[in-house]
């Protein structure tokens, strides 16, 4: 080819890369938070009846958050890391971690879809519970998955503090 054909030939198109926000993140995207990049491997989404939200598993080396994202009369996101908690059933009104009582603040159930390393869990339905602490600036939140239950421990953060890098 030469030099004319190269500057005047058409480009291949490429696929349009769309632009993400919280609500739209994929599997293989990339989140940096806290000065750390993280990669997707995993999405659920959460629906009650018409209300919907997601949970992301990032994982950067052998460390594993899971970012939280949903609208409700705003956006609202957290960053929760996976503890161990035991809770006995029927879930309590009250939990106690690290010398802090946390409240029942709301609890139902939820049919997920799972993508990436959560696929297998695909129209499976859980029970939830989020527990706060009186200044509601930490979170407890279960979800019982039938032969497990998973304990998770978060905290708020705001949308300027993530930087999410489409991954294709």
């Amino acid at each position: 080819m030469g030099l004319f054909s190269k500057l005047f030939s058409k480009k291949e198109n490429k696929p349009e890369i769309k632009e993400r926000s919280p609500l739209s993140i994929e599997v293989g995207d990339i989140i940096t938070y806290d000065l750390v990049d993280y990669e997707v491997v995993g999405k659920i989404t959460y629906r009650q009846e018409a209300y919907e939200w997601f949970g992301y598993q990032l994982l950067e080396g052998k460390n594993i958050l899971w970012l939280s994202a949903e609208m409700d009369e705003e956006l609202e996101l957290g960053i929760y890391q996976q503890i161990n908690l035991p809770v006995n059933k029927p879930l309590p009104n009250q939990l106690s971690y690290q010398a802090k009582d946390y409240f029942l603040d709301e609890q139902g159930e939820a049919r997920v879809v799972g993508e990436g390393r959560s696929r297998n869990i695909n129209g499976r339905t859980i029970k939830y519970a989020e527990y706060y602490d009186e200044e509601e600036e930490h979170f407890i939140s279960l979800e019982d998955w039938g032969s497990e239950l998973e304990v998770s421990y978060g905290y708020p953060i705001e949308p300027y503090e993530i930087k999410i890098i489409a991954g294709s």
